[in-house]
Parts: structure tokens; C-alpha cells; sequence
């Protein structure tokens, strides 16, 4: 559900005001968001027991969060 991420991207997007603040001495006031993105992460591949001795592999998929904040001029 949209509720479970919306946490996820809070921190992620903390993360990326703090890193303008602290990293590139950026106003955090004059901050706004320019760009986000996810893309794909790295499968964990996972198996599930299956009838006479089989495996059916499960993917575990991941994602990689990217939020780029801007300064206003």
C-alpha cells in the first residue's frame, strides 16, 4: 500500500536535506525537491519447498530509492 512506503521515502528524503545542509552548506529553507526515482536493486533469490524433493525459486526483489534536492535561486 502507498502508506508502507510513504515512511520509507520521509527517510530517505530527511537524508537527503540533511546531506545539502551538512555536505554542501545549502539553506535548508530554500530547499525543494527537482527529481526522484527508484530503480531496480539486486534479487535475492529464495526457495520454497515444493512436492517430491523440488524447489521453486522465489525472487525477493529490491529497489533503489533516489530523491535529489535543489536549491531556489
Amino acid at each position: 500500500t502507498p502508506k508502507a512506503a510513504s515512511e520509507l521515502m520521509l527517510k530517505v528524503l530527511k537524508s537527503a536535506v540533511a546531506n545539502a545542509e551538512n555536505n554542501f552548506d545549502m539553506d535548508p529553507d530554500k530547499l525543494y525537491v527537482s527529481e526522484t526515482y527508484a530503480n531496480p536493486g539486486p534479487i535475492l533469490k529464495r526457495g520454497m519447498p515444493r512436492a517430491q524433493g523440488r524447489m521453486y525459486r522465489i525472487n525477493k526483489r529490491t529497489s533503489h530509492i533516489t530523491i535529489v534536492v535543489a536549491e531556489k535561486e
